[in-house]
């Protein structure tokens, strides 16, 4: 166990403590490799998550391995760097400590890059019967409900519950959603009657509920356009202005007076900042982001700052903070490890500015939409274009080859070997025997 008192005594240089092992928090401990300061990066779990390509782990299409790489690993040569497996409890801001549960822990420092989760906006009925994606145990979760449901189906003889077993609704028209919708499009077009001999693609629907009046909003209006019109094509129902009102495991309820029956609704409507307790109330917004000034430090604090999708930095450019993307926690990871050298070595810091390197969204197989600049395109180079920056931007050369080698079989083979249930998952108490909440 860490004591204050055996941290401080480890060494005389100032003490970077990195709280989550995320896009933003690596970014920044890569940053102060050669930095004169000791860094420490907590995180519950020992490695670092390809979160843009959950959703081809839900749906069975790669492995949960392949977009997983070991923390340690990513710092072998780093001689200033340390990990611990820890869940931090609380900031102690006036004592410079964190409570975590392997004990307390000294910073010069702090860091808080802990993420978002999922927002089920306060509908607790929804949080227990939907089933959200933000992590590798979720993604589990739900690719052992949509491959259980598929075997239940195929032996029920309720017609009822098939209808509901086969039904997939995804909440939320954003690109985890829009590319979620468009793989099991895909699933259901290509897969299901090669595998599920006694299934027909008639019997599977999929829909896709939007609460504005576009999909991918975040986008040009010819990617939004394109991504819906690939959707159609795939036979995907799409409900624009629409909210879901209530969710009891069976009827799903939308305010725009349709009701369906389904047994998977998958959750990626929203997120919400991920943080410890310890922060006062004036600091964090509605959605649980922490405010932070131009560097990235936390209003009313000198030695604490946030970055990713936790922090919300308001600018003339970005009033509502920056898009909760991975290039934007990356670069804010970089600024911030340059402006804690020069807070360190006195120098003048240097306010973030945010470099807009464009967006990729794929809707299935040969088909995605990008906006790079002012050059906006979608089709086949678009889902050629999105393959090779996700697989350049995975972490280790393993797993770049592993994603590589996957998708080309499946390309080919129109199908996919990881449909696996590996631990049954219960659809009676939506619990299942992981860490995932």
């Amino acid at each position: 166990m860490f004591t204050v008192d055996q941290e401080k005594s480890k060494t005389q240089r100032p003490r970077v403590v990195i709280i989550g092992g995320g896009f933003g928090g690596l970014s920044l401990a890569k940053k102060l490799k050669k930095a004169p300061v000791d860094v420490l990066l907590i995180d519950k779990h020992n490695y670092h998550t390809f979160q843009p390509l959950l959703y081809q782990v839900a749906i069975g299409a790669i492995a949960a391995d392949s977009i997983a790489f070991p923390i340690r690993r990513i710092f072998t040569k780093f001689n200033n760097f340390s990990f611990s497996m820890a869940e931090v409890e609380k900031i102690n801001p006036e004592s410079n400590t964190l409570t975590t549960n392997i004990g307390d822990i000294h910073y010069d420092y702090l860091v808080i890059a802990t993420g978002s989760n999922t927002n089920f906006f306060n509908n607790k009925d929804i949080e227990h019967f939907a089933m959200p994606m933000k992590n590798i145990p979720e993604a589990l979760n739900l690719r052992s409900l949509v491959v259980q449901n598929l075997e239940t189906a195929l032996v029920t003889a309720d017609m009822r519950e098939k209808f509901a077993l086969m039904t997939f609704v995804v909440v939320g028209g954003g690109p985890t959603g829009v590319e979620l919708a468009g793989a099991l499009a895909e699933m259901r077009h290509l897969i299901l009657m090669q595998d599920y001999h006694g299934l027909s693609k008639y019997d599977m629907r999929v829909y896709l509920v939007e609460g504005k009046d576009k999909l991918l909003a975040a986008m040009s209006p010819k990617a939004s356009i394109k991504a819906k019109e690939f959707l159609h094509n795939a036979d995907v129902t799409i409900f624009n202005s629409a909210h879901v009102q209530s969710y009891d495991g069976f009827y799903l309820t939308i305010d725009n007076g349709k009701t369906i029956k389904t047994r998977n609704v998958l959750w990626a409507a929203g997120v919400k900042g991920e943080m410890p307790e310890g922060l006062p109330a004036e600091a964090i917004n509605k959605a649980n982001r922490i405010y932070t000034d131009t560097i990235n430090r936390v209003k009313g604090y000198d030695n604490i700052f946030a970055i990713g999708d936790v922090a919300i930095m308001i600018t003339d450019e970005y009033p509502n903070g920056h898009p909760g993307q991975a290039p934007a926690a990356i670069q804010q990871g970089e600024q911030l490890g340059e402006n804690l050298i020069r807070l360190v070595t006195g120098e003048a810091t240097i306010p973030f500015k945010y470099r807009d390197k464009g967006s990729l969204a794929t809707i299935g197989r040969n088909q995605a939409v990008a906006d790079l600049g002012k050059f906006h395109f979608q089709g086949f180079f678009a889902w050629l274009l999105w393959g090779v920056v996700h697989i350049m931007s995975l972490a280790g050369f393993s797993n770049k080859g592993v994603v590589f080698l996957t998708w080309v079989f499946n390309y080919i083979a129109k199908n996919s070997d990881n449909r696996l249930v590996v631990r049954y998952f219960n659809t009676e108490t939506r619990m299942a025997d992981n860490d995932s909440k």
